[in-house]
């Protein structure tokens, strides 16, 4: 296997665990203190997270923390509904490590 190869397969093996970088006020703060937060795949581990971030941004991150938010029954212009089930990942690096999200 050459290297473009088994890039190849790592990036379609981590394709989808990133969903969006969240760009909060409490995020903001965050890059103050090297911690980023992604929303991520519900079913994705903190190896697969860390591994997507190093392939696209291009840091290591330090610690990886997860966090589920479970699914919630709302009542909304007068019906039932169910938000979705979420999972979000705060990313803290290193000293010096950054990562440019705008």
């Amino acid at each position: 296997m050459t290297k473009s190869t088994i890039t190849t397969e790592i990036r379609a093996d981590l394709q989808g665990v990133i969903i969006a970088p969240r760009i909060t006020e409490k995020a903001a703060y965050g890059g103050s203190v090297r911690m980023y937060t992604f929303d991520v795949n519900p079913t994705a581990n903190k190896t697969q997270i860390a591994r997507a971030i190093k392939a696209i941004y291009g840091v290591v991150p330090a610690e990886v923390n997860t966090i589920v938010s479970k699914a919630k029954n709302v009542f909304v212009r007068g019906r039932w509904g169910k938000t979705t089930k979420t999972k979000k990942a705060m990313v803290f690096l290193r000293e010096g490590d950054s990562i440019e999200l705008a």
